[in-house]
């Protein structure tokens, strides 16, 4: 992958492998990305924003991506207990974590010996992503890789029934959510449309309308870092948060209007924290997520969850919006 503007096979050459997790696709950058410098997870993350950007959008947008590409960039950590770190990208920035890399991320870590000692039935994958380590769990067998889990980082419910005024849409009430990433829910049908059969355009039109409107109206923060304190994207369900064995269906639009054509990993941790505080679910009762544009599936549950510490508590009362926090691992 030669730079713009030199000569072919005279500039640096970018080695990636391209996957797919729900029919979400995941772009591995695996040689030939400048060194990034020591320092933590977030501060590589900052590094590669502002001084090697250029090479995301090289390796996102076309001819060599598409709009919708996503990407990961394998970085160390400096975390003993992390097997590998990881940056996310796709066609605005970098996220703070990605669920469907991740299950992919576990597979190409057994199959591509970045673990040297696999074990059956399931082989524990470490990844230390930018909102924190998520421990993924791929089966193993006779020497293949199989189905992945993961238990995510801490979720919680920021804000719920918070009222924005949508152009063109008038006073909707909206939730929000963290799974590792902040995103606002709400059902489809409160613009008249459906996750699985209206037009995918008119869904991110509506879904890019709430994420315009709360950025500007509501003020995010995380206990942990400000690096982390910003809304991702809208998340548009079928409205059928109470439990059921029938999947529940949504569309997560993200970045620069970009669709997750998964069920959104994170997003869909964030979903079931919001289930788990609302009282629609119970602790390890698992759920289905169906994605509206392709009908994949993902299933999640909340495995755990905890009072608030000191400095949760603190969090908590100066910002009125952040109604509940509450940790799990889904």
């Amino acid at each position: 992958m030669d730079p713009v503007g030199q000569p072919p096979g005279s500039g640096s050459v970018l080695s990636v492998l391209d996957m797919h997790t729900g029919g979400e696709p995941l772009r591995i950058i695996t040689g030939g990305f400048p060194p990034v410098p020591a320092g933590d997870i977030l501060s590589k993350r900052r590094y590669v924003r502002e001084r090697l950007d250029g090479l995301r959008r090289r390796l996102m947008f076309e001819p060599r991506g598409h709009r919708d590409m996503y990407g990961a960039l394998l970085v160390g950590s400096e975390r003993p207990d992390a097997h590998l770190g990881v940056l996310f990208m796709h066609n605005q920035g970098y996220s703070t974590m990605c669920g469907h890399a991740v299950l992919a991320l576990g597979r190409f870590a057994l199959d591509y010996g970045l673990i040297k000692e696999p074990s059956s039935p399931e082989t524990q994958v470490n990844i230390h992503c930018p909102c924190g380590l998520v421990r993924a769990f791929v089966q193993y067998d006779k020497g293949k890789s199989g189905r992945v889990r993961f238990h995510s980082v801490p979720a919680f419910v920021f804000a719920t029934d918070v009222t924005v005024d949508v152009q063109g849409f008038g006073k909707i009430a909206v939730d929000i959510a963290y799974g590792g990433a902040f995103y606002a829910f709400v059902s489809a049908d409160r613009f008249g449309l459906d996750v699985c059969t209206s037009k995918t355009q008119d869904l991110v039109n509506a879904a890019v309308s709430v994420t315009n409107t709360v950025k500007t109206h509501v003020k995010f923060h995380h206990p942990d870092s400000e690096d982390l304190a910003f809304l991702y994207g809208t998340i548009l369900t079928d409205g059928k948060d109470a439990f059921s064995e029938e999947p529940t269906a949504n569309i997560c639009v993200f970045a620069d209007a970009q669709v997750d054509r998964s069920p959104c990993g994170s997003g869909v941790t964030a979903r079931i924290a919001l289930q788990y505080h609302k009282g629609l679910i119970p602790l390890n009762q698992m759920r289905t997520f169906q994605s509206g544009p392709t009908s994949s599936l993902f299933t999640a549950k909340a495995v755990e969850s905890r009072a608030l510490s000191t400095w949760e508590k603190s969090a908590l009362l100066e910002n009125p919006l952040m109604k509940t926090l509450m940790q799990l691992s889904a």
